[in-house]
C-alpha cells in the first residue's frame, strides 16, 4: 500500500509526487491516458520528420517557477530553448511590435511606434524588477501567501502603493492607453493578457498582462528542447528514481472515503488502490466534486457553489508541417517564437466580444508558435514545424462569419475552422498557405478527449477572471488545496494560483499532504466554519 495515490500524471500531478517522494513517502500515480504529461506531450502525428507539441508549448512560468527550480530536472536530461526573439506583433500596416530577452531592443521597438514609449516599458520593467521576488514568492506559493505578501505589501508601499495597486487591477486596454502613447506597448500587454480568458475591457486583465509581459522579458517564452515532453520526461524519470511510479492506462472513477476520510481510489477496472496517507487530485474540481467524489461527503455549499464554476474559453488549435519558413510581411516576426496575430486592440476586443455572445469569431486572435525557429531540432533543416491556438465559445449561439458554425465541430466545421485560422495567418504572411506540407486539426472535444481536464478545450483548468481567483479558486472561501475531506487534496489547475506549466498547485497540495494531522484538523476547522449541512443548517 502506497502512502498516497495521486490521481493524474500532468505536470502538477508529477510535481506532488516528487515532493512527496523527496519527503520518503511511497507514491504511485495513476493516469487514465496511454502515457504520462496531461496537456506537457508532443508526437510526430502530424508528419514523421516534425515533432508537434500536442497542448502547451511554451512555458515562461516554469522558467520562473521555484517549484520546478528545486527539482533540478536539469540532472535529468531537461534543457531549454529559445527564440531569437520572445514575441511579435505584427500589423497590417507594416508596423510591428517585438519583445527581446534584452529589454533595450523591447525599448527600441516600442519607440519606433510613438517617442517615450521605450521609456515608458523601462519603468514598467523597473517596477517588476523591485518586486519581482516577492510577487513570485506569494504567486507559487499556498493562499494566503503570508510572509510572501507582507514583504510585498512593504515593497508595494515603498513602490507607491495604492496607485501601483490599481494599475494592477486596470483592465489591460487602460492600462495600456495610460502607459504608452502608441500602439506596440498596448498590443504586447493586451496580446499577453488574451493568454488567458482576459478581454482587454476586463479587471485585472492589465495586471496580468503586465506580468506575462515581465515574465518574457525575464525569463523568454522557452521550450524543453526536443519536445514539451521532455519537461513530462524529466519528471518522470526523477520520480523513479525515488522510488515512485506511474501506471498509465488507469482511469480513476472514485475517491473512496472511509469514516470520513479518503483511504485510496477506485480505477475503471473496479481495482481498488489503498492510500496510507493521502489522495492528491490532479483533475479538475467539478471532476473532483462532480463525479470521484460521492455527494455525501461534501457540502451542500461547496456543491452549490461548483455549479458556478466558470471554465476558461474553449481552444481550437492547428498544427503544420511546413515546407520553409513563414513568409511574414513584417520581417521583424520570422525570428520570434510566438506572434500574436490580430489587428491592434480594438481586434482583440472585438474577438473576445464576440465569444462573450457566443459567437465563433470570424477573423480570430490567434497564438502562432514558431517551434523550429525555437528548437532547431523539432524539424529538417529549411521547414518549420508550428502550430497556432485561438478560443471560441463553450456554448455556441451563431457563427460571426459567413459558414454557419455551430459548435458541434463534426469534420467539415473543424476543417471551416481551421482553414478560417489559416486565413488570418495568411494576411500577415502571404503565401504561408502554400507552404503548408500537412496539416492537424485539434477541435475542443478532441482535446477534452485527450486530456479529461481539458473540459472543452479550456488549457487553465477555470477562468483566470478575478472572481475566481486566490480566495475565490475553485469557489469562494477555499483558495488552498485541502477539500473538505480529510487525506484529499487538489493538486491541479482549478486551485491556486491556477492554470500555466508551473507545478504550484501540485506542490501546494504535496506540502498540505506532509503537514499530516495539522492539515486533518485545519479541514474539520474549515468545514465547522464556513459550510453547512446539506440541510442548510450550520454544523
Amino acid at each position: 500500500m502506497p502512502d498516497a495515490v495521486v490521481i493524474g500524471a500532468g505536470p502538477n500531478g508529477l510535481v506532488a509526487a516528487n515532493l512527496l517522494a523527496d519527503a520518503g513517502w511511497s507514491v504511485e500515480v495513476l493516469e487514465a491516458q496511454d502515457e504520462p504529461g496531461g496537456a506537457v506531450r508532443h508526437d510526430r502525428g502530424v508528419d514523421p520528420d516534425f515533432t508537434s507539441d500536442l497542448f502547451s508549448s511554451f512555458y515562461p512560468l516554469a522558467a520562473a517557477s521555484p517549484v520546478l527550480a528545486g527539482l533540478c530536472l536539469e540532472r535529468e536530461g531537461l534543457e531549454w530553448s529559445h527564440a531569437p526573439k520572445v514575441l511579435a506583433h505584427p500589423l497590417l500596416d507594416g508596423r510591428c511590435a517585438v519583445l527581446s530577452r534584452d529589454p533595450d531592443e523591447t525599448a527600441a521597438s516600442l519607440e519606433a511606434f510613438a517617442p517615450g514609449d521605450g521609456a515608458a516599458w523601462q519603468e514598467l520593467r523597473e517596477v517588476w524588477e523591485r518586486l519581482r521576488p516577492d510577487i513570485l514568492d506569494a504567486l507559487f506559493t499556498p493562499f494566503p501567501p503570508l510572509r510572501a505578501g507582507a514583504r510585498l505589501a512593504v515593497r508595494l508601499r515603498a513602490a507607491g502603493g495604492l496607485r501601483l495597486a490599481r494599475t494592477m487591477v486596470l483592465p489591460v486596454r487602460r492600462l495600456g492607453e495610460e502607459e504608452f502613447r502608441g500602439e506596440g506597448g498596448r498590443l504586447l500587454l493586451a496580446g499577453n493578457a488574451l493568454h488567458a480568458d482576459l478581454a482587454p475591457e476586463s479587471a485585472g486583465s492589465g495586471g496580468f498582462g503586465w506580468l506575462m509581459s515581465m515574465l518574457a522579458q525575464t525569463y523568454g517564452f522557452p521550450v524543453p528542447t526536443g519536445g514539451s515532453g521532455a519537461l513530462t520526461g524529466a519528471l518522470v524519470r526523477r520520480l523513479a528514481r525515488r522510488g515512485g511510479s506511474v501506471r498509465c492506462g488507469e482511469q480513476v472513477t472514485e475517491v473512496v472515503v472511509r469514516g470520513g476520510r479518503a483511504v485510496g481510489v477506485r480505477t475503471g477496472s473496479g481495482e481498488e488502490v489503498a492510500a496510507r496517507r493521502a489522495v492528491l487530485a490532479d483533475v479538475s474540481a467539478p471532476a473532483l466534486y462532480g463525479s470521484l467524489v460521492a455527494e455525501q461527503h461534501l457540502p451542500g455549499r461547496l456543491l452549490g457553489d461548483l455549479r458556478r464554476f466558470q471554465w476558461d474559453f474553449a481552444t481550437f488549435k492547428v498544427d503544420w508541417a511546413l515546407n520553409g519558413p513563414v513568409p511574414w510581411a513584417c520581417p521583424e516576426a520570422a525570428h520570434a517564437g510566438t506572434v500574436h496575430l490580430a489587428e491592434g486592440v480594438d481586434g482583440l476586443t472585438r474577438f473576445a466580444a464576440q465569444i462573450a455572445m457566443g459567437r465563433v469569431p470570424d477573423r480570430p486572435f490567434s497564438l502562432f508558435g514558431q517551434m523550429t525557429t525555437t528548437d532547431p531540432g523539432r524539424s529538417p533543416g529549411g521547414t518549420e514545424s508550428a502550430w497556432a491556438y485561438t478560443h471560441v465559445p463553450h456554448r455556441v449561439r451563431g457563427d460571426a462569419g459567413d459558414e454557419g458554425l455551430s459548435g458541434s465541430w463534426d469534420t467539415r466545421e473543424q476543417e471551416v475552422m481551421a482553414d478560417r485560422v489559416e486565413a488570418q495567418v495568411e494576411r500577415y504572411a502571404p503565401g504561408f498557405r502554400g507552404l503548408i506540407r500537412a496539416r492537424r486539426v485539434l477541435s475542443p472535444p478532441t482535446m477534452e478527449s485527450m486530456d479529461a481536464n481539458l473540459h472543452g478545450g479550456a488549457i487553465n483548468g477555470g477562468t483566470t477572471a478575478m472572481h475566481q481567483q486566490l480566495v475565490f479558486r475553485p469557489s469562494p472561501g477555499t483558495g488552498r488545496p485541502e477539500t473538505p475531506v480529510p487525506g484529499l487534496y487538489l493538486a491541479s489547475a482549478s486551485a491556486h494560483p491556477g492554470g500555466g506549466v508551473h507545478g504550484a498547485p501540485g506542490a501546494n497540495a504535496a506540502r498540505a499532504a506532509l503537514r499530516g494531522r495539522h492539515t486533518h484538523a485545519l479541514s474539520l476547522l474549515q468545514n465547522r466554519l464556513t459550510h453547512r449541512d446539506r440541510t442548510g443548517r450550520r454544523p
